[in-house]
C-alpha cells in the first residue's frame, strides 16, 4: 500500500491552478523527507492545460519541470495529464525531462478518448497511471469493464476518483470490489470530503482491497478538499500500515513551515496536528494543559509525548507519568 499525494496538483486549486515555486519546492522537501515519495504535481489542470485550456499557473509546464530535477532521484513524481487536453509534445518533454509518470484522466466511460494518450505515454517510457473522473457515474460492473481494457491498453495502476465527494463507504467498497476483481493491477482511491466521508470511505477502499490512497496535505485541493494526507497516514498506522512514513516528522512540517505559510495565502487547516494526534493516541483534551506545560519545561515535542504517555494510559495520565515519559524523550 502506499499514499499518492496530490498536494501539489489537485491541492493546488486552493491558490489558483498551481503553486509558486517556494511552495512547491517546501512541499516536495516536507513529503520526501518523510516517507511519503509519490507524487503528483504541477498545473491544477495537468501537463499542457497552460496553453491548451489556459490553465494559467505561477509557473509553466517547463518551469515547473526544471524546478523537480534535483528530486527526482528520491522519489516517484509525475504529473496529471487530462485526455481531452493530450498533445504529444508534452508527453514528450514530460519523458525527456525524466518524470516517473503521467496520470491519464477522462470521465468513466470516456476511456476512448485517452487510448492515444495511454499508449504514447507508455511508448516513451514512463509508468501509465489513470484516473476514473467522476466514477459514480457509471455502474461498478461497467467501471470494472472499462478497466479492463485500460489494464490491456497498458496502463500500470488505476484510481477510482470520487470527484465531487458524492461517494458513501458502501459505494466505496462495491466499486472498489469490482474493479479489484477485474484487473491485475494497483487499484486506488481518490476521495474528496463533500460529505465528510473522505476517511471513511479510504478506509472502504482499503478493505476493499485498494492498494493506493490519493491524498492532499491539509487536505488542500478543490471543493471541500481530499483526503488530508497527515489524517490517514495516522488513522492507517494506528492499524499498523504504512510504517515508512514518518507522522511525526510530517507533523512537525506542518506546524513549523506548511500551515504557517499557506495561512498567509488565507488557508486553514480543519484538522490541526495537535487534534490529530488527540484523536490518535485517545488523549482527552482537558489533559492539554498538563502536558503543554510538561513539554515546555522540558523542551520536548508535545506532539510525541502526548502519544507516549497515552499509549499506556488513555484514561487518567497523571504528572509523574508525563514527567517520566518526557525525561525518555
Amino acid at each position: 500500500m502506499k499514499l499518492f499525494d496530490c498536494t501539489l496538483r489537485d491541492g493546488a486549486n486552493v491558490l489558483g491552478k498551481g503553486f509558486p515555486a517556494d511552495l512547491t519546492e517546501m512541499m516536495l522537501q516536507g513529503l520526501i523527507e518523510n516517507g511519503i515519495t509519490a507524487i503528483e504535481y504541477g498545473n491544477a489542470g495537468g501537463i499542457g492545460a497552460y496553453e491548451v485550456s489556459n490553465s494559467i499557473a505561477p509557473l509553466t509546464d517547463l518551469e515547473y519541470l526544471d524546478l523537480v530535477q534535483p528530486y527526482l532521484g528520491k522519489a516517484e513524481i509525475g504529473m496529471f495529464l487530462n485526455a481531452k487536453r493530450y498533445r504529444e509534445q508534452n508527453v514528450v518533454l514530460a519523458a525527456e525531462k525524466g518524470l516517473a509518470f503521467l496520470r491519464v484522466g477522462a470521465d468513466a466511460g470516456d476511456s476512448a478518448i485517452a487510448m492515444d494518450a495511454v499508449r504514447i505515454v507508455a511508448r516513451h517510457g514512463m509508468k501509465v497511471y489513470y484516473s476514473l473522473m467522476k466514477a459514480y457515474i457509471v455502474s461498478p460492473a461497467a467501471l470494472a469493464e472499462e478497466s479492463r481494457k485500460l489494464e490491456d491498453a497498458g496502463v500500470h495502476e488505476i484510481t477510482i476518483m470520487d470527484s465531487a465527494g458524492f461517494m458513501t463507504p458502501d459505494q466505496t467498497s462495491r466499486y472498489t470490489e469490482a474493479l479489484v476483481n477485474a484487473v491485475g493491477i494497483p487499484v486506488g482511491f481518490h476521495g474528496h470530503n463533500n460529505l465528510g466521508l473522505s476517511v471513511a470511505n479510504v478506509l472502504a477502499a482499503v478493505g476493499s482491497g485498494a492498494e493506493l490512497i490519493d491524498c492532499g496535505l491539509l487536505g488542500m485541493a478543490r471543493s471541500a478538499g481530499n483526503t488530508p494526507t497527515e489524517v490517514i497516514a495516522a488513522v492507517l498506522q494506528r492499524d499498523g500500515k504504512l510504517p515508512e512514513v514518518n507522522l511525526f516528522g510530517l507533523l512537525r512540517f506542518l506546524e513549523d513551515r506548511l500551515i504557517p505559510a499557506m495561512e498567509r495565502h488565507g488557508y486553514h487547516t480543519a484538522i490541526p496536528p495537535l487534534d490529530l494526534i488527540l484523536g490518535y493516541s485517545g488523549c482527552h483534551s482537558g489533559f492539554l494543559k498538563l502536558f503543554r506545560d510538561i513539554a515546555r519545561e522540558k523542551n520536548v515535542d508535545l506532539l510525541r509525548l502526548i502519544a507516549v504517555v497515552t499509549g499506556k494510559n488513555q484514561k487518567s495520565p497523571s504528572e509523574d507519568e508525563i514527567r517520566a515519559a518526557a525525561d525518555a524523550l
